[in-house]
């Protein structure tokens, strides 16, 4: 794609001749446009680039794999910043459900709320987000961080098999359902706990990890860590060792 100068800003440059930093207008491209201009500047050297109305359109950024700061001044729909690595992200407002899908590593801070299923399936990284999550959020999680300042939906980390989620405020019903493993802190109440969940207690040492994430994040929530609860598995539906009717049928020694 070659880029149309009349739509990305003029910005200064880096000791080597090549663009640092990067204002691209999304009024006045499309959505593929945008995404091909993203990826064009990174790859000649751009290192902080800033999208201005966004227009909560969809599929924004998706696959950024090259280390780089990225930051949309307003909000965003779908699936932004999925299957990303290495990426620092802040949004000024709101996103759609899906947002920081499949993140490999790096860093999303959304200032505003999330859509359902926020941090789906991620295995690395850090997602922080300012407000409420919508259903699902950390849904088959595998990895990372997943910080939520306000309250989330239902299914909050179904079926997650590894990292870690925080909520400062409630949780919705069937909280945990069907986890294998990992662990979802409440700093709120939780409506109703899932299949095979339980409810424990932090140590004072987790309680110092939250502290430290909390700070990081600048999310203020020292006062709930007192009465903070986590959610773990109970390990009760691991059946790696068993098949099923068919499967044995099947099986031949």
């Amino acid at each position: 794609m070659t880029m149309n100068r009349d739509k990305v800003a003029d910005s200064p440059s880096s000791p080597q001749g090549r663009p640092e930093r990067r204002v691209l207008d999304g009024e006045r491209l499309t959505t593929r446009e945008l995404n091909s201009t993203i990826k064009d500047l990174i790859k000649r050297g751009a290192k902080d680039i800033t999208v201005r109305n966004p227009d909560a359109r969809h599929n924004l950024a998706v696959g950024i794999l090259d280390p780089c700061q990225i930051n949309f001044d307003g909000s965003v729909g779908y699936y932004c910043l999925a299957f990303c690595e290495q990426t620092s992200a802040t949004i000024k407002g709101n996103s759609g459900w899906g947002l920081g899908d499949n993140l490999m590593s790096g860093r999303i801070v959304l200032m505003r709320d999330a859509g359902s299923s926020v941090g789906a399936s991620m295995r690395g990284g850090e997602i922080v987000v300012h407000g409420n999550a919508g259903a699902r959020a950390g849904i088959s999680m595998k990895g990372g961080t997943l910080v939520i300042g306000g309250n989330s939906g239902f299914l909050t980390g179904f079926m997650m098999q590894k990292g870690r989620i925080v909520v400062l405020g409630d949780v919705g019903s069937a909280a945990g359902d069907s986890m294998y493993e990992g662990v979802i802190y409440v700093g709120g109440k939780v409506h109703s706990l899932g299949s095979d969940a339980k409810l424990e207690r932090p140590g004072q040492r987790e309680r110092d990890e939250i502290a430290s994430v909390l700070e990081r994040s600048g999310i203020s929530g020292e006062r709930l860590l007192k009465k903070l609860t986590k959610i773990v598995s109970k390990k009760k539906l691991y059946h790696y060792d068993s098949l099923e009717p068919l499967e044995r049928d099947r099986l031949v020694i």
